[in-house]
């Protein structure tokens, strides 16, 4: 089955308050049938590689949360956008790497893909230094793929315990399935692995499929291209 379409396809004429509508809509209608609460999968718009114009159009419309792959991208455009709208929350969803750990306190609220001993550390002690402690979510290569960031499946539990023992807020897990195979059975088994661990935060689901990462328990969705447009 093809994913739907996203509003951005659907016609250059919408606006982003169009578009952020829509996919609300949408993130909406697949908690109701899942017979979930209304606002318990949140939306992270994914603004990485827009500029700040681009962006200010959604802080506009209402849109709080937004998610950014890298540091040094992010450092360019998101002062400003934060002075003028101090209630932003900025997430990494991108694969951080240790000697930006430093930044990546400084900037961000979430951190998504703790997913190394070595990061743990390199966060713990920026975090010490700063005293400012963004909360933070294991990534988990679900797939074992080769190519792809985050913790082995068999490794998680243990990794959560030693983020836990540095200080960090550790309070869910986050994943990205293997490209062209249905994700169903990887959101599924995120979920089951959240809940085991007893945390509350699952972060599954773009654009493509973040309706079903609702159905199976994803309580943040990371959609880019669905408010966005394609990227070049």
């Amino acid at each position: 089955m093809s994913a739907p379409t996203s509003p951005s396809d659907q016609s250059p004429s919408l606006t982003a308050a169009d578009r952020l509508a829509e996919v609300q809509a949408r993130i909406a209608a697949a908690c109701a049938g899942a017979r979930r609460a209304p606002g318990s999968a949140r939306l992270v718009a994914v603004s990485k590689t827009f500029d700040a114009d681009a962006i200010a159009p959604l802080i506009a419309a209402g849109q709080r949360r937004f998610g950014e792959n890298r540091v040094q991208e992010s450092q360019a455009k998101w002062p400003a956008l934060r002075e003028a709208t101090p209630d932003l929350e900025l997430h990494l969803i991108g694969q951080l790497q240790s000697n930006k750990a430093a930044e990546a306190v400084a900037l961000f609220d979430v951190i998504h893909t703790v997913d190394r001993p070595s990061l743990i550390k390199a966060l713990a002690a920026a975090m010490d230094t700063q005293g400012r402690r963004p909360w933070c979510l294991v990534q988990v290569n679900i797939g074992d793929e080769p190519q792809k960031g985050g913790c082995a499946i068999a490794e998680v539990p243990a990794l959560v315990a030693t983020a836990r023992e540095a200080g960090l807020d550790i309070r869910g897990l986050m994943a990205i399935p293997p490209a062209d195979l249905d994700p169903a059975p990887y959101f599924a088994l995120l979920h089951k692995m959240t809940r085991a661990l007893g945390l509350s935060e699952c972060s599954m689901g773009m654009s493509g499929d973040f309706e079903t990462a609702i159905q199976l328990g994803s309580t943040m969705v990371r959609i880019g291209s669905a408010l966005f447009g394609t990227r070049d």
